[in-house]
Parts: structure tokens; sequence; C-alpha cells
């Protein structure tokens, strides 16, 4: 039997979260991953609240998904009396880490990072806007990394 070898190549970019900008990325640190944090919501409403109108994302298997899909699938998880988001099994075992914080245009943020589902990793990213006090999800996406 041979050895395959990968021809898997990471070259992350070099990325830093400036110092003007890390008491931001301690705020959406609390906030990821989105729509797993019961404290920040737990009703469609809070969802809504959540994202902007024109929210979408790409699912890790490169489908797309608008908000109205999102808001509907996050009604339907949040409406098991049992689901606590990040504070039960198994989402309670996910790691993260890597996080980078970028200021893309005024107010609006791209926050990075890698979270690790077991054995599934995926890189995340989320464009997040400050709006008064409050944040807005204006895109996410994750892309799972193979042969990690």
């Amino acid at each position: 039997m041979t050895e395959q070898k990968s021809n898997y190549v990471d070259c992350p970019p070099d990325l830093k979260t400036a110092p003007e900008n890390l008491g931001v990325l301690m705020e959406l640190v609390k906030r990821e991953p989105i729509f797993h944090h019961p404290e920040f919501g737990r009703t469609r409403r809070d969802f809504e609240n959540m994202t902007v109108d024109g929210y979408w994302e790409v699912g890790a298997s490169g489908r797309r998904y608008n908000r109205e899909y999102v808001l509907d699938e996050l009604v339907r998880r949040y409406q098991d009396p049992q689901y606590r988001g990040i504070h039960s099994s198994p989402e309670n075992t996910w790691q993260t880490k890597d996080f980078t914080c970028i200021e893309i245009a005024s107010d609006n943020y791209l926050l990075t990072y890698t979270l690790a589902q077991g054995a599934r990793i995926t890189r995340r990213a989320t464009i997040w806007r400050r709006c008064g006090n409050d944040w807005k999800i204006v895109y996410h996406q994750g892309t799972i990394v193979e042969n990690a």
C-alpha cells in the first residue's frame, strides 16, 4: 500500500487586530459563534434585531442562506426548551481560537476566527456593524478546513 501525499497548503495571512480595535474585538468574541448565545436572544424579534435587513450567509457546505431562512431555522432551534446554545451539549465542547478584528469601514468590522466542532474545523468570518450601542450582523461565512 502506498502512502498518499496531501497537496494541502495553508498560507495564513499575517492578521493582527489594531490596538484601537481591541475593545471591539473583546465585545464581538463574546457573540461568536453567532446565534448560539441565548443571552443575546432567543426569539425571532431578538434575531431580527441582531441582523441587518439584507443579512445573508454562506454555510460550510457552500450553500447560501437568506435572512428569512436563517430566522426560521433559529426559531425552530430555540423552540426546544432543552436547547441552551453554547451552554449545552454538544456545543459546550466547541473551541474557538485565532480571533482577529479589522475595521473595514466606519463602524463596520470583519471578525475572523477558527471554530473546532470536534473533528470538524471551520474558518469563520462575520461582518459586524455597530449601530449606536448595539451590534448587527451583516454577513457570515463558514468554510470547512479540509485535511485539518
